[in-house]
């Protein structure tokens, strides 16, 4: 088991990639706490955990809300004694081209999708600095690499990312401390974001990808146990594509 024992906190725990990583770090040997707004989906994520025979429970949060995440923060540390692991899953989509995009469609979706990173870093860096050891794992998106119509407010938040996942490589790991941030950039995966794309367009980006096919979110959760375990500890600040070959 190639995580056992560690703490892991995930975002966006409550389905798609978000709980395939739960799952799959729950069979590594992992505790996970799940941060969601979506509460009851994200108790059956625990429920999936548990009978795997690791501890889990679900936490009721807005990332993008900085009060509530310290608060959980607390409560996290009381329920599991510290973190290993921050996984930032958690994203919304406001789609629209730009001319139809209004304020609100902009500020949630960075809100959520970007400054919810910040959020979660700057709660939880700490207890992994006093410890000199944590795996951050943040993820982007392969529409922050190369944009997408539409997605004006989404692809900017998801390029954003990728600047704070760099900085944060540099920023955390001195004083000897061994945390490696790294971030992770789903293409088109079979979740529920995906599955409300139209069939032509759909079908358009399968053209695009050389693999042919969509990905499935248990294929970007093995890449983020991978950087979340010792076989990656000298990898940092880096940004791994995970898109069947679009837009390499």
């Amino acid at each position: 088991m190639r995580l056992k024992d560690r703490v892991a906190v995930i975002t966006g725990g409550a389905k798609g990639i978000g709980k395939a990583t739960a799952i799959k770090f729950a069979k590594e040997g992992a505790d996970v706490a799940i941060l969601d707004v979506l509460i009851d989906l994200a108790n059956e994520t625990v429920e999936e955990v548990k009978k795997l025979g690791r501890k889990a429970k679900a936490y009721k949060v807005d990332v993008g809300n900085y009060s509530q995440v310290e608060q959980v923060g607390k409560e996290i540390l009381k329920d599991f004694g510290t973190v290993d692991i921050l996984v930032n899953n958690a994203g919304i989509t406001r789609d629209k081209l730009l001319l139809k995009m209004t304020e609100d469609d902009w500020d949630e979706v960075l809100q959520t999708n970007l400054k919810g990173v910040f959020n979660c870093c700057k709660v939880f860096a700490p207890i992994m600095r006093e410890k000199k050891y944590g795996r951050i794992i943040n993820l982007s998106s392969v529409t922050g690499k190369a944009g997408n119509i539409g997605q004006t407010n989404y692809s900017a938040s998801k390029a954003g990312i990728v600047g704070l996942t760099k900085t944060l490589a540099k920023e955390l790991p001195f004083g000897g401390c061994e945390i490696t941030v790294n971030a992770v950039q789903p293409g088109m995966i079979w979740t529920d974001m995906l599955k409300a794309v139209p069939e032509k367009i759909l079908n358009k980006f399968l053209s695009e990808t050389p693999l042919g096919r969509v990905g499935q979110p248990e294929e970007v959760a093995n890449v983020i146990a991978f950087l979340a375990s010792e076989e990656a500890s000298y990898v940092t600040g880096a940004v791994i594509l995970i898109s069947g070959g679009k837009d390499i």
